[in-house]
């Protein structure tokens, strides 16, 4: 195990960052889009090579040594996302990311126990991609989409979901953390009282597997999905979390290798958990070097990380609140490292450029949240989100460069 030193030891973490040591613009580079994906460490590079270069083999079909060396390396990765979120293996689903995974629900869960006159809902800060599914689900059945309210600060009003929540509500679909805000959602609060209606909850984890303890028992939760590459690990993993009984109940949503147990030209019976959601060869090197990433974190500790980045979103707001042409959007009571502003002058996607001239990577635009930003009668955002390997001294220079950009425009 490549363990990190203690206590937190920024610069050694950044060492193990290839991408980081590198020169945009004339400047170095200062990568603040965490929350559209983190970068890679070294680990998690050379295993995915190591696996193309030693043990290249599909998986579960072959009992040759190939075969059974990728299975095991595979098979092992969903042994550590199953103790880091505190599941059983078998109810630990690999899908191609969050939205695949929010897309299985729609159509394996929804398709079957989604009926007109159903509700369904969901809040005025979900991603797109917790918003169109459902929309299209409604529309295939004639259940109804509700969206539950936030106040100006970016923190959802549990009086209103009390309220909207009743006996025609079937599933509650709403984000731990928002993308686009940084709102710490109180999803244990919110999934207590979706129970009490009868409700099933599933819950968007994209951006808070990395930055919070993750209990699915503890919490509750029907389904939990997350993306492997926004933590430290490769795109085209996801994970898809579901409870045993009603993963039992649901139909697959892909068919085809894999997921079936016995196939005739009359009938097909579906493979046991997990794999009958696993049709077709899955993205076998990313979920092998995934495992990497998942031990990272844990010798990062997530209590460590979570400070760390609070102390650098502390330091980022003091800068940015006092500066009179700076909006801040989103101050929730709770939040993860995540800091979106605009600049009274200056479009979004113009500052986008400037901050990327100095060497600063960014992310601009509506964050795949169109509704949000309509909430707060704005087009789009600049977003700083912070991770591990950011510094207090990349902090400092990210709120000089704004003040330098102040003066000149």
């Amino acid at each position: 195990m490549n363990t990190l030193a203690a206590p937190f030891d920024v610069d050694l973490i950044r060492n193990q960052f290839p991408v980081l040591h590198q020169e945009i613009n004339g400047n170095p580079l200062i990568y603040f889009d965490n929350a559209a994906t983190t970068q890679k460490p070294r680990r998690v590079i050379e295993a995915i090579s190591d696996y193309y270069k030693n043990y290249n083999a599909n998986i579960h079909r072959g009992i040759h040594t190939l075969a059974e060396r990728a299975t095991n390396a595979f098979e092992q990765t969903r042994q550590n996302v199953a103790r880091f979120i505190g599941a059983e293996e078998e109810e630990v689903i690999f899908t191609y990311g969050t939205t695949d995974s929010i897309n299985l629900v729609a159509r394996a869960f929804g398709a079957k126990f989604i009926k007109e006159g159903d509700e369904i809902l969901i809040t005025a800060m979900e991603h797109h991609s917790n918003i169109v599914p459902w929309q299209i689900l409604c529309s295939e059945t004639g259940a109804r989409l509700r969206v539950v309210p936030i106040d100006d600060r970016g923190d959802i009003i549990l009086e209103e979901y009390q309220k909207l929540l009743c006996e025609r509500t079937r599933l509650v679909s709403l984000i731990h953390v928002s993308n686009a805000l940084g709102t710490i959602n109180p999803v244990d609060e919110m999934i207590r009282m979706a129970h009490d209606q009868g409700a099933k909850i599933l819950v968007d984890g994209a951006q808070a597997a990395q930055h919070l303890a993750v209990d699915v028992k503890t919490l509750d939760c029907d389904f939990y999905a997350f993306s492997a590459h926004k933590l430290f690990g490769p795109t085209g993993v996801g994970i898809l979390y579901g409870k045993k009984a009603l993963l039992e109940e649901m139909q697959p949503y892909r068919s085809g290798g894999e997921m079936i147990q016995e196939v005739t030209f009359e009938k097909t019976t579906y493979n046991a958990l997990p794999y009958k959601f696993e049709a077709g060869t899955p993205h076998i090197a990313g979920v092998v070097a995934f495992n990497e990433a998942l031990e990272f974190i844990e010798e990062l500790g997530k209590d460590q990380l979570l400070r760390h980045e609070q102390s650098l979103l502390n330091r980022a707001t003091e800068l940015l609140q006092n500066i009179e042409r700076v909006k801040i959007f989103g101050k929730a009571r709770k939040k993860i490292g995540v800091l979106s502003f605009t600049v009274e002058g200056i479009h979004h996607f113009d500052l986008g450029m400037l901050f990327d001239a100095k060497g600063i990577a960014v992310r601009t635009g509506h964050h795949c949240a169109q509704p949000l930003m309509s909430r707060f009668g704005i087009e789009g955002t600049v977003r700083a989100s912070f991770s591990a390997y950011n510094t207090l001294k990349e902090i400092e220079y990210f709120g000089d460069t704004l003040n330098s950009i102040l003066k000149r425009w």
